[in-house]
């Protein structure tokens, strides 16, 4: 199930580009044998038009448009074929395939040793049932913590700018503009900001001072409705970052 929600997310796309996008999403196995005219012609449109939109995802042509689109396609498309010990198999060398044992030092010193002020969670969608596990863990770690996601008031976050000390994002998509806008305010107020997103560039993960990312096996599922461990790999995520901080209180404390 291929859904192009996020795909598009701020491309400023026009009903033409869209139906070029989906024939090309439908069609993966043939259109790069067809070329762009061919494309074009059966969209009923030029070929500069099929050009425009891969210049509008970002690629530099229709070419890279397709070897960038291709493996998400088939990935998405296998998936469901998967052999169920792999899908639920998770390992440490995941974490560390995208993140930074740095990355996690960091973390651990700047978000979970706060003394004084707040963190601050937010997410929205799927991604607030992951917030406020988080949220939980940390208030039973007896952490300063405050949780809001898309249903609540604005004034949740900005009512509070002045007490928080770390801020930290969930997204998927990493392309949610409502994360986004919370992000850049803390940004102005020079507050450290941790995201976990999914592994691609994303702008979450490029306005973050630490950006944790977790592979997300069905990168254009917007809608969350295929089989996917992003999830549960999220949580175990949050779990060994947990770790880590409760091994350096033990040795502190030896």
């Amino acid at each position: 199930m291929i859904d192009l929600k996020k795909l598009v997310k701020g491309k400023h796309l026009t009903e033409l580009d869209l139906t070029i996008l989906t024939y090309v999403i439908d069609n993966m196995d043939t259109v790069l044998q067809m070329g762009v005219r061919e494309i074009a012609k059966a969209n009923f449109t030029s070929p500069a038009s099929v050009i425009r939109l891969s210049k509008k995802l970002g690629y530099t042509g229709f070419v890279d448009m397709y070897y960038h689109l291709s493996p998400k396609v088939k990935q998405t498309e296998n998936r469901q074929a998967e052999d169920p010990e792999d899908f639920f198999k998770f390992e440490l060398g995941d974490v560390f395939q995208y993140n930074s044992q740095q990355d996690i030092e960091q973390f651990v010193q700047q978000a979970l040793n706060l003394k004084q002020k707040y963190i601050f969670i937010y997410a929205t969608g799927f991604s607030a049932i992951a917030g406020e596990y988080l949220y939980k863990k940390l208030l039973v770690l007896g952490k300063k913590t405050i949780f809001a996601s898309g249903s609540d008031s604005i004034g949740v976050f900005e009512n509070n700018l002045e007490d928080i000390g770390a801020f930290i994002a969930i997204s998927k998509s990493g392309e949610t503009q409502q994360v986004i806008d919370k992000l850049l305010s803390a940004e102005g107020q020079h507050i450290y900001r941790v995201s976990f997103t999914k592994s691609d560039t994303n702008r979450v993960a490029e306005l973050s001072d630490v950006n944790f990312k977790v592979h997300d096996k069905n990168e254009l599922d917007d809608r969350n409705m295929l089989p996917n461990s992003f999830y549960p790999s999220l949580l175990m995520l949050f779990e060994y970052l947990f770790k880590v901080y409760l091994d350096q209180e033990n040795k502190v404390k030896e």
